[in-house]
């Protein structure tokens, strides 16, 4: 693989992403023992000249305590029992996360009720109310 494709404009180049196998925890037996078949995967986030200084702010929120203070992303995967599977799960998992971040917010517009909106709902409350009042008992004013 010569990159990591995210969107049809983002692409990610290979050197811009590092992989280090580490031995995973849990069971697994003698293979967690003597394979190292988990992944840290390491994105320089800060430094990319791929995303843009928007997509950058959004990935930092999104990515929370896994982007180090020097922008550096860390992806752990270990839950497979194989290195490429585990690797691309970390790939796949980064794809994800830069996808979400490249989605800009929609802000909500403040919209005011028009005017025949308002009189219907005031019509609406007073045939309420005159329903209520033909439910009270006759000659009780209150």
């Amino acid at each position: 693989m010569d990159g990591l494709q995210i969107t049809p404009r983002i692409r990610l180049e290979e050197s811009e992403l590092q992989e280090r196998f580490i031995a995973a925890a849990g069971p697994g037996g003698q293979n967690v023992n003597k394979v190292a078949t988990a992944v840290q995967l390491r994105f320089d986030a800060l430094n990319c000249p791929a995303l843009s200084p928007a997509i950058r702010a959004r990935l930092a929120v999104l990515a929370g305590r896994r982007m180090t203070a020097e922008g550096v992303l860390v992806i752990a995967a270990n839950r497979h029992r194989t290195q490429e599977r585990n690797r691309a799960d970390a790939r796949d998992r980064l794809a994800e996360l830069i996808r979400e971040a490249a989605i800009p917010p929609v802000y909500r517009v403040k919209t005011r009720p028009t005017l025949a909106s308002k009189r219907r709902r005031l019509d609406d409350k007073t045939a309420r109310a005159g329903i209520k009042r033909d439910r009270a008992r006759p000659g009780s004013d209150g």
